[in-house]
Order: C-alpha cells, then sequence, then structure tokens
C-alpha cells in the first residue's frame, strides 16, 4: 500500500509546480486527496441513491436480546449511510500516507483523532441534509455537495492540527 502511497504523491507532485508560489506542498496535496475523495464521495453518493436505494425508503429490522427494533430510513440518510464508511477509510488513508506523512503520532491514535473530526462531519452532513432536503425541498445531491464544501474546511484544520500533528521537536 505504501507503494501506491509513493505512486500518488509522485503524481500530485508532478502537478504542484505552478502552484508552489500559492499554497504549500502540505496544502496542495491535501486539496487534490481530498478534491479526489470528495468526487469519489459524490460520485459513490449519486449511484447509491439512485441505483442501489432507488430513492426508496429503507427499512430493517434488528434484534438486541428479546427487543426488536424497526427503523426507516430516508433514502438520502441511507445514502449516507452506506457511502460514508468508503469514504472514511479512503480519506483517511491518503491523508496518513500522502498528505501528513511528517506526523509522529501512531497510526490507532491517528486514526481515533481522524474519527473524531469525521464525526463532525459525519453530524453536519446529517443535519445538513435534514435542513437543505426535508426542510428547504432542495434535491439531495445537490444538497450533499454544498454541505461538503462547508466541511473541507472543518475537516482540514482538525486533520492539519489533531488528527496528524507533528510534534513541536519535529518542526
Amino acid at each position: 500500500m505504501c507503494r501506491l502511497a509513493q505512486i500518488i504523491t509522485k503524481i500530485i507532485d508532478f502537478f504542484y509546480t505552478p502552484f508552489r508560489k500559492i499554497v504549500s506542498e502540505q496544502l496542495f496535496r491535501y486539496a487534490v486527496c481530498g478534491g479526489g475523495n470528495m468526487v469519489l464521495d459524490w460520485v459513490l453518493y449519486f449511484l447509491v441513491y439512485n441505483f442501489v436505494i432507488g430513492h426508496e425508503i429503507v427499512s430493517f429490522q434488528f434484534s438486541v436480546f428479546s427487543y426488536q427494533f424497526s427503523q426507516a430510513l430516508t433514502p438520502h440518510i441511507a445514502t449516507l449511510c452506506i457511502v460514508f464508511p468508503i469514504t472514511l477509510l479512503t480519506g483517511f488513508w491518503l491523508n496518513k500516507y500522502v498528505t501528513f506523512t511528517q506526523s509522529d503520532l501512531q497510526g490507532g491514535r491517528q486514526l481515533l483523532r481522524y474519527i473524531t473530526i469525521v464525526a463532525v462531519n459525519l453530524a453536519v452532513n446529517y443535519f445538513g441534509l435534514k435542513l437543505c432536503v426535508d426542510v428547504w425541498g432542495w434535491y439531495p445531491t445537490p444538497s450533499k455537495m454544498i454541505i461538503t464544501i462547508l466541511t473541507v474546511a472543518i475537516s482540514y484544520f482538525g486533520q492539519k492540527y489533531y488528527s496528524f500533528r507533528v510534534s513541536k521537536e519535529k518542526e
């Protein structure tokens, strides 16, 4: 997997030259990796919403001990539940091995911190979709795109200064 990260990094760095005076190398890598993961998120969201969920309410039942639980999810929230774990893992991998490679935190700690920041973004996504789709009546896919733009800023600063921070000695 690290070989793949090296290849991705070399490709991104090849395109960095014209942007050298505008943004740092790390910010450029973050933007490209995050942008790629965001496009993956949007494409998966569109495909799952339209071809897997099919615009239908998703109902499921489960048991805990002797208690039966029944739940129904709106199609846009069910789609979010399916797509989220995929982009969580691809985003973590890209951040760890391509963008924030200087972090000296252990991988498990990075993952837990990454999940914390992503959980904040998930809450913004959930409540944002509820507001945009259920309250304002907007279409789900454009709503998701608008909300994603908001979460990019939250994510960058959270990942840089919390999840993958570099100790003072390494700076």
